[in-house]
């Protein structure tokens, strides 16, 4: 158990540096391997262990930008996600007892991927191991299988190393077999890469206003946030009639561009329309703005048009837990928990958005996520299904930006785009701020802690990629293959269960008992 234990920590570690800011990518599958086989041979009573072990030292890792919210979050959160792990090492090792077991483990693993990226409170989703394959031959697989898709065939391989150090290498007949079906789907992708029919073009300005102090505060001095963003844009407008730019099409400002209400606030709610007339196109603002209901807020993407004010607007769909809401306040235990650290600052509680429809910004119909929704499938394949030409991401990583948080979002924005089929446009209050092909391709970045904009001509896509047509039906398939595998694992085991229970309740006779006695024909030497 001491090497198993060992070998789940190195296994955890190596996927841990398979993203940024290491980024080896090609650790992904050998980390997998490494975990299928701490729990080979186990039973599921002792499998647990090693998988708690591979989710404790991956997810502690992968997730150390949490402190800069406070130690206490980062712990939190480093002793919740591991949970999950652990009945996969157990799912895992029990699988193993099955023939081709190499397709159930990738099942499994999947499955337990997609749970805790949508449970609870909607999930974690950072982490997938889909999430930390930019630049490689993988990624070519997201437009047509998605980033669950693309989870199994990285879980697969993986598996199929796995198999092969297990014993697999004794039949190379076979063990070359599957490794040229694994490299033919997955070299396929690159050979015939999906190309999207374009249907247009738009040009998109990025502002990145920066934040005063020491850029980690956007609440500090939230007026002057805003202040940034009309001078960029005024600039943007300035270098538009000087001819040294192209006229957008719309200008993106990022997350809490305005930290207040802005239909509430007149002055914020001049700074606003000031710059989008001296611009003379919509800007499509981020703006924390009361609830309907009492206590609560709203994070949106405001569409603001010159001479017009506000009109279309997208709300966050997927609040932070514990960070922009408090789940069951002043419900039973919560009443004391609520207390407790930096939870005390969560005076309000941010409600989810219901939009499944793109906003239409000077005629583009666009797709827009604020901040983590960028990890959540369903705000794209419900939008990009629903028509969507163009992606936005607003997004404030202020308070991450001495982080490496800001380097993993901006990689998993660079595959949402690839996946999508789309070009997408991202503004951070001061990084990372950047526009990205259809192809995941950074067309345009702009370095952090710097006030400044980008203006860029992108294609327009309408086509949907298979991945978006699929939506959410990988991650069910999944379940389903690795809720029937573990059922025919304890079918197998109960049927022998229960021929041993009988066996014990009535055993046999003696084969001696039942020779008759006196003369028998090999007693007599006859055959």
């Amino acid at each position: 158990m001491l090497l198993r234990t060992l070998l789940a920590l190195g296994s955890g570690a190596a996927l841990t540096l398979a993203f940024e800011p290491a980024a080896i990518r090609l650790l992904i599958p050998f980390a997998l391997a490494g975990l299928v086989l701490s729990v080979r041979g186990l039973p599921a009573r002792r499998a647990w262990w090693p998988g708690l072990v591979f989710g404790l030292v991956f997810m502690t890792w992968l997730q150390h930008w949490m402190t800069a919210i406070g130690t206490d979050a980062w712990i939190g959160i480093s002793l919740v996600e591991p949970l999950f792990f652990a009945p996969l090492g157990s799912a895992l090792a029990t699988v193993q007892r099955l023939r081709w077991w190499p397709l159930w483990t990738a099942a499994v693993w999947v499955a337990v991927e997609s749970v805790r990226t949508t449970w609870p409170f909607g999930g974690m989703p950072w982490g997938r191991v889909s999430y930390g394959v930019a630049d490689t031959w993988w990624a070519q697989m997201l437009p047509y299988a998605g980033f669950t898709g693309v989870s199994f065939l990285l879980a697969l391989t993986g598996s199929a190393l796995a198999w092969a150090v297990a014993g697999g290498w004794r039949r190379p007949g076979l063990a070359a077999g599957v490794a040229v079906a694994l490299a033919l789907v997955t070299v396929g992708p690159v050979l015939a890469p999906y190309q999207p029919e374009r249907v247009g073009s738009a040009t998109v300005a990025v502002v990145q206003g920066d934040v005063p102090g020491d850029g980690t505060n956007v609440l500090l001095d939230h007026r002057q946030v805003t202040e940034n963003q009309r001078i960029v844009t005024e600039r943007i407008a300035a270098d538009v009639a000087a001819g040294r730019s192209p006229e957008p099409d719309f200008v993106l400002w990022p997350e809490n561009s305005t930290a207040v209400d802005p239909f509430a606030n007149a002055d914020i709610r001049a700074t606003i329309t000031a710059a989008s007339q001296a611009v003379g196109v919509p800007i499509l603002v981020g703006a924390l703005v009361d609830g309907a209901e009492p206590g609560t807020v709203l994070n949106q993407g405001i569409v603001w048009r010159p001479e017009v004010g506000a009109t279309e607007r997208y709300s966050k769909s997927h609040p932070v837990p514990f960070g922009e809401y408090i789940p069951w306040r002043g419900k039973g235990p919560m009443k004391e928990f609520e207390n407790f650290g930096r939870l005390t600052e969560i005076s309000r509680d941010m409600a989810p958005g219901r939009r499944e429809t793109p906003l239409r910004i000077g005629g583009i119909r666009v797709a827009d996520a604020i901040c983590f929704d960028v990890a959540y499938d369903d705000v794209f394949t419900r939008q990009v299904g629903a028509g969507a030409e163009l992606i936005t991401v607003q997004t404030s990583n202020a308070m991450f930006i001495r982080t490496h948080q800001i380097d993993q979002q901006f990689e998993i924005t660079r595959l949402r785009a690839l996946a999508s089929g789309r070009s997408l446009a991202v503004a951070s209050t001061n990084g990372i701020s950047g526009v990205i092909g259809p192809d995941g391709e950074v067309r345009a970045q702009a370095p952090i802690r710097t006030r400044t904009s980008l203006t860029e001509t992108v294609p327009l896509v309408s086509q949907v990629t298979p991945a978006v047509r699929l939506g959410a039906w990988p991650a069910r398939l999944s379940w389903l293959v690795a809720l029937l595998a573990l059922a025919a694992v304890a079918l197998r085991r109960g049927g022998v269960t229960y021929r041993r229970g009988r066996a014990d309740a009535e055993p046999p006779a003696s084969p001696r008992a039942l020779v008759p006695a006196g003369p028998t024909p090999e007693r007599e030497g006859r055959p």
